[in-house]
């Protein structure tokens, strides 16, 4: 019986013999599984050199793979049986569908992630065999910050493909934030031309002397974002965009100075941020703002469709990190606040939160922003990403809101994965691949109907100190794969999970990810040339707290 499969599947059960697949092989896609189909025979055409030719009906592809929707096993459930006609592949629908390609290419080996063949003479087989499985969470993701750090586009479809081999479904792109601004706006035409660059980077955690000289930024079209969600949606693939307001919004305020807190600060000298840390420009609580963002959001409405995969009704809008001091003192915010009547800045906060969740209500479309979103009170509809722990998390749940867990201490895939002197750039604390896969994303405390309510749960990236893709590759994976399996498959209790288990399948999925060119980090540790020798970082010693 295999046992390599990652995420591992609810049921397996072995048969006898194996389905050998040739230059005669047919591969058949029912009704509603059209862009499985061709997206299966493109990547098994590239890496086998089979010709795999397109069989019109189920009989045609015999000894070959066939392809087909069986709605009663439910939604992204999937039966894959192996046997002497060849492999049939079922889903509950065509994303069920597209999990089961993905399990049968596993099967073949590490060679089918290649790109073209390796060995002509290579004998392609599948085991007879018959994997039943589903998910466990709804929302599977994985939070790319290419605000930071400018992730090109070619990277970020590379990313939702690496993403669909795992089985994840929500890609949450965070666009802003003050260090760059990604998203192009055509009726605001400064926010990508000044905020997407900045002069200089700082090198490692904020207090390092270090500093990359060079100008650093970029942005993505309307049309890359365009052929992003749909690259995504052929992979069954959700794309939640995140404009992150009131705070972390320093490239906006020096693209257009109007924004900020102009009677506090001289907005109109303030430049896209060059380092990290939580920043204490953030805009002006006002109504202006408010018609500005808006105009932001009907152009992103337009690129990120309510229709285009899991959960991309919903839109992040930050909230998270928004430090008051400047409306503290603002003639202009302490106006608006009695103005509107409301208790202290907190409440204004959720005045500006609130408003853009109704905004987005009006249009079909759900809000989703960071745990703090949740103080001076939350609108009904919106979501919690609960990212400083448990807590916000099973505060928002048991007052009715939909969550997904991300906590800090547990997720964030660019804190350390070891205490070593090698690790690179060492950012909070330890995180070793053991420890995501013993992370349990539903706490204990919530009740049955509150439990309902976390959708799932998904890995943070955030880049300050990943200035490429081989840094967010080492970053991210080999937990990547862990976090996965958290999201996907039916574990027991933290403690009861077969970690050594999960390290031998790791063995075979090791060689995927070189097929696949995935700079990860190996078990033995950094690669010479994956360190980062005298980069000051910020590590946290001892276990992180239970919040």
């Amino acid at each position: 019986m295999p046992t390599s499969l990652i995420p591992a599947p609810r049921s397996v059960v072995a048969g006898a013999g194996e389905t050998r697949l040739t230059e005669d092989s047919g591969l058949y896609a029912g009704a509603g599984t059209e862009g499985v189909g061709r997206w299966l025979a493109g990547v098994l055409r590239a890496a086998t050199g089979l010709p795999w030719r397109e069989a019109r009906e189920p009989s045609e592809a015999h000894e070959g793979v066939r392809l087909a929707l069986a709605p009663e096993l439910g939604q992204e459930a999937y039966r894959l049986v192996s046997g002497p006609a060849g492999v049939l592949v079922e889903g509950g629908d065509a994303a069920g569908v597209l999990h089961g390609a993905q399990t049968l290419r596993q099967l073949l080996g590490a060679d089918a992630f290649r790109r073209a063949p390796v060995r002509r003479d290579r004998v392609w087989t599948v085991p007879h065999l018959t994997v039943e499985d589903a998910p466990r969470f709804r929302w599977r993701g994985l939070m790319l910050d290419v605000a930071r750090h400018f992730m090109p586009k070619e990277g970020v479809l590379r990313y939702l493909d690496l993403m669909s081999a795992h089985k994840l479904n929500v890609l949450h792109l965070h666009l802003t934030d003050d260090q760059g601004w990604r998203v192009e706006i055509r009726r605001y035409p400064r926010l990508t031309d000044v905020g997407s660059w900045r002069s200089r980077t700082k090198i490692g955690h904020r207090a390092s002397d270090l500093w990359d000289e060079r100008p650093h930024g970029g942005h993505y079209t309307q049309d890359d974002l365009r052929e992003i969600v749909a690259y995504a949606a052929e992979r069954h693939i959700g794309v939640v965009p995140e404009i992150d307001v009131p705070g972390h919004s320093q490239a906006a305020i020096a693209a257009y100075p109007e924004l900020g807190n102009s009677d506090v600060v001289d907005t109109a000298a303030l430049t896209v941020w060059d380092t990290w840390g939580i920043n204490p420009n953030v805009l002006a609580p006002t109504e202006d703002t408010l018609r500005f963002y808006e105009g932001v959001l009907e152009e992103l409405l337009e690129l990120f469709p309510a229709d285009a995969g899991p959960f991309s009704r919903f839109v992040h809008m930050g909230g998270d990190e928004c430090v008051k001091d400047q409306w503290r003192v603002s003639r202009t915010a302490r106006e608006q606040i009695a103005k509107l009547g409301l208790a202290d800045e907190d409440a204004l906060q959720s005045w500006f939160i609130g408003h853009f969740d109704r905004w987005l209500a009006e249009r079909g479309r759900r809000l989703i922003g960071w745990d703090e979103i949740l103080q001076g009170g939350l609108a009904p509809g919106a979501a919690v990403s609960s990212w400083r722990g448990y807590a916000g998390g099973i505060a928002a749940a048991r007052a009715g809101h939909d969550v997904v867990m991300c906590p800090e201490q547990q997720v964030y895939l660019d804190h350390r994965q070891d205490a070593g002197p090698d690790e690179p750039v060492p950012i909070g604390y330890v995180r070793t691949l053991e420890d995501v896969y013993r992370f349990e994303p539903l706490p204990a405390e919530l009740t049955p109907e509150e439990r309902g309510r976390v959708l799932g749960t998904q890995a943070n990236v955030w880049t300050e100190v990943m200035e490429d893709q081989g840094r967010v590759d080492y970053q991210t994976f080999p937990r990547l794969a862990a976090l996965a399996e958290v999201a996907w498959s039916e574990l027991p209790h933290p403690d009861g999970r077969d970690f050594p288990g999960f390290e031998r399948r790791m063995t075979e999925h090791y060689r995927r990810l070189d097929a696949l060119g995935v700079a990860y980090r190996p078990p033995t540790g950094p690669r010479p040339w994956q360190r980062r020798p005298r980069v000051l970082g910020r590590p946290i010693d001892g276990p992180p707290p239970a919040l």
